[in-house]
């Protein structure tokens, strides 16, 4: 059997507060890297997508699970984290925080249109409390990067077919 390979993309803007939430996730994952409590799946990689929309399509490439991570309008309290898949991950990118999820829209559309969407995608989505120029997030989303982190690291295991260990 070949060993499935999974994407963990963190999407966002950092000079925006809330909205750069889905890179923060990625960089708490690299400093657990090594750790029990931070093991990904083999084969597993980790990556600050940023703002990069369609030019992040190449590494969809051989992809079977995708975890997206990045801010969402949930209409829930800010932190709040959800995790999405199917019809309520097309939902919740239709109603943009900003212009950067338009991006993850067409990703996804552009991935389902050239053969190379992943098998097994979900969104692990944070509620913003505050979208606007700034380098730090608010308290009620840092509060929420465990959280959010451990969603993530869950996502990627079950598109492994495993529990976290």
């Amino acid at each position: 059997m070949t060993a499935r390979r999974g994407l963990i993309l963190g999407i966002g803007n950092l000079l925006l507060q809330d909205e750069g939430v889905g890179v923060h996730v990625i960089q708490a994952l690299a400093r657990a890297a090594g750790t029990p409590e931070g093991a990904l799946p083999p084969g597993t990689e980790t990556v600050d997508g940023g703002t990069l929309g369609l030019d992040l399509l190449p590494l969809l490439d051989g992809v079977d699970g995708l975890v997206l991570v990045d801010a969402a309008q949930l209409g829930r309290e800010p932190g709040t984290v959800a995790v999405l898949r199917g019809d309520e991950l097309a939902r919740v990118l239709g109603g943009h925080v900003s212009a950067h999820q338009v991006g993850v829209a067409d990703l996804l559309g552009a991935a389902r249109l050239a053969g190379a969407l992943p098998g097994r995608v979900s969104l692990v989505a944070i509620q913003p409390a505050v979208v606007a120029p700034g380098l730090a997030l608010t308290p009620e989303v840092a509060a929420a990067l465990p959280a959010a982190v451990a969603a993530a690291r869950a996502e990627a295991w079950a598109h492994a077919g495993a529990d976290a260990p």
